[in-house]
């Protein structure tokens, strides 16, 4: 009777192993599918879930978007934890994400809008630029973004709110009040239903943030600042040639030089940037334009751009040196010089390698 106990206990043991060989590597198994598909990347990946998507769908979209190891395991994974509160949205999600910090993600949801719109606005665009971006990504037109632009009286109730606005951008000869003060920078507005007054004021903050960390420096008017940053925006590519580009001009000024700057021509004729004017047009007497004899020793009325905080920090701390002079070659280098003899000799250089912008 002992043998046949004995002989009985062998196949028990034997399925006992097994299942303890299987129990294991389902442990395995689960620890392997559970764990980030990339511990290393930080990719960031946009996932929609629609309304009414089903778990099994849910997971269907996870495996496209290479998130998840597999659909299968998604399955079984959520229905042993008794996941079922997944919300419809749009997430920022990576592959390095465990599955459960994906699921966590997915059960707790966000504030995600899809009317929300993103505008950008890029540096040393002028207003005319930001009103077709405006007429592009909102319900508002051109005309009527550009019409509120000019519109005098609206302006005059921006000024008691923002202090580096003031009566100066009233100016009967300004073409655009607020040309130089709309910070350049990406925006998110609620829909394309937003005023241009709403996206004007958002714009005016960001202003004021940037203004602000220089006003303790701010020795001369704020108008002059935003000036000479607009014009070195427009003719530098860096801060530090701006500020030097920026040092430039106040020594031209202080010699009752004009300005000579052409960017401050194109935008007194409202000429597009990339197409060439006439000597006579840059001769044109404007209170706009530095390259005009009328214009010597003189600042243009207003700014010809809305520059970019680099461009401000170059207008309120410019280098300080003697150039009186400097010229571009056609990749943005720029060249300062002292006099006009080695201005001259420094573009037949420029022009004689071909380097030559024009």
């Amino acid at each position: 009777m002992a043998v046949k106990i004995k002989l009985r206990a062998k196949p028990l043991l034997f399925i006992l192993i097994v299942l303890v060989v299987m129990a294991l590597c389902v442990g395995v198994y689960w620890l392997i599918m559970s764990q980030p598909v990339d511990k290393n990347s930080d990719k960031k990946i946009e996932v929609v879930i629609p309304n009414g998507t089903t778990t099994r769908q849910i997971g269907v979209i996870l495996k496209q978007k290479e998130l998840i190891k597999s659909e299968f395991f998604f399955n079984v994974y959520t229905k042993v934890n008794r996941v079922n509160s997944m919300k419809a949205s749009t997430y920022t999600l990576t592959k390095s994400m465990a599955l459960e910090e994906i699921i966590e993600a997915l059960e707790s949801g966000n504030s995600y809008n899809p009317d929300v719109i993103t505008i950008t606005f890029k540096e040393g665009e002028r207003i005319t630029d930001f009103c077709k971006t405006i007429s592009k990504k909102t319900n508002n037109t051109y005309s009527d973004a550009i019409a509120l632009m000019k519109n005098r009286t609206y302006i005059q109730t921006l000024i008691p709110k923002y202090w580096f606005l003031t009566n100066e951008i009233l100016n009967a000869s300004i073409y655009y009040p607020l040309e130089g003060y709309l910070a350049p920078n990406t925006y998110e507005f609620a829909n394309k239903d937003v005023s241009v007054e709403s996206i004007i004021e958002t714009m005016l903050k960001q202003t004021d943030k940037i203004l602000t960390k220089h006003k303790d420096k701010m020795k001369k008017p704020v108008h002059y600042y935003v000036t000479m940053a607009s014009m070195a925006e427009l003719e530098g590519t860096n801060t530090d040639n701006r500020k030097q580009i920026v040092s430039v001009f106040e020594n031209r000024l202080a010699r009752g030089m004009n300005l000579g700057s052409d960017v401050t021509t194109y935008y007194a004729l409202q000429h597009p940037m990339d197409k060439d004017l006439t000597s006579k047009q840059f001769a044109t007497a404007n209170p706009y334009n530095t390259r005009s004899t009328t214009m010597m020793g003189k600042m243009p009325i207003g700014p010809i751009c809305n520059p970019s905080s680099s461009s401000i920090e170059a207008a309120v701390n410019p280098t300080k040196s003697n150039y009186l002079y400097f010229v571009a070659d056609k990749y943005g280098k720029i060249y300062f010089t002292n006099t006009l003899a080695e201005h001259n000799a420094k573009v037949k250089e420029i022009k004689d390698k071909g380097d030559w912008i024009w």
